[in-house]
């Protein structure tokens, strides 16, 4: 069970899929910012244009199509400064768990003479304590 959230983990998190969601995310964030300036701004000026609409557009109207557009864009902000947050979260968990691996598996510096059974250099050629020949 153990191995499986292991790599369960990785798969989760590798940079591609986490990129790929993010996008996607603030994708949808930004077609709402598009969408409330296609209603609020384009569409009226269009329906004048065309005289859909007859007469002019009321300060109330005004401030409705107003109100709506800033509202898009803050929620687009709030989105992308949660995924932000979220993302700087995931990078310093990734981090940790890169030092962690790293401390998990020493260096080897060391190995044992096959003749005298003791440690030696990891480069030397020649035992030191029984001078045999180390291939």
């Amino acid at each position: 069970m153990k191995k499986f959230l292991a790599e369960f983990k990785e798969f989760a998190l590798r940079g591609n899929i986490v990129d790929l969601a993010i996008g996607m995310i603030i994708g949808s964030a930004f077609t709402a910012i598009v969408t409330a300036l296609t209603a609020n701004f384009i569409q009226p000026i269009l329906d004048l244009a065309t005289g859909a609409h007859k007469g002019l557009y009321s300060w109330a109207e005004i401030a409705t199509f107003i109100s709506a557009f800033i509202s898009a864009v803050v929620n687009f902000i709030i989105i992308a400064l949660v995924l932000f947050m979220l993302m700087k979260g995931i990078n310093k968990l990734m981090e940790v768990s890169k030092k962690k691996e790293e401390e998990a598996v020493p260096e080897i510096t060391t190995k044992t003479c096959p003749y005298c059974k003791s440690e030696i250099d990891i480069e030397a050629t020649r035992c030191p304590h029984c001078t045999s020949e180390i291939k």
